[in-house]
């Protein structure tokens, strides 16, 4: 897909969403391997690319994680698939899939369904610094 560097893993979040704001600036620092690239899913790209996964955005209400070229995966699974590419301590939260995926996801969803009145909402996509531009795709990339 144009626009998709396809040797980077994509996290698609909720750009107005403080909780997913936050996700994403905790996975920036903690990145050391520079595998991860960011869009908001409100922008042109991050729209684009869920039409190519054949995700309709009324069914996404805050993450996708995207390996370009071999599969996505969405609520609780991209949590869980994100922490273990972040490796490290994060990789044993994979001991969270004994937890059946239904079990999973509705506390998942419970969380994303809350997560405005509970953390907050911006009025647009954070702008990222001059120094974290390159983790966040565009249609210029």
């Amino acid at each position: 897909m144009e626009g998709v560097p396809q040797n980077k893993k994509i996290i698609l979040f909720d750009g107005v969403c403080n909780l997913c704001d936050s996700t994403v600036q905790y996975i920036i620092k903690r990145d050391k391997n520079d595998i991860f690239r960011f869009v908001p899913i409100q922008t042109e790209l991050g729209q684009k690319i869920l039409k190519h996964l054949g995700i309709s955005e009324r069914n996404i209400d805050s993450i996708v994680f995207y390996e370009p070229g071999k599969a996505y995966y969405y609520k609780s699974h991209a949590a869980l698939k994100i922490a273990k590419n972040l490796g490290g301590f994060y990789a044993y939260a994979i001991i969270f899939k004994i937890i059946p995926s239904f079990l999973r996801d509705f506390i998942y969803d419970y969380v994303a369904k809350n997560r405005y009145k509970w953390y907050g909402k911006k009025e647009s996509c954070m702008i990222p610094t001059p120094e974290l531009k390159k983790k966040f795709l565009d249609e210029s990339n």
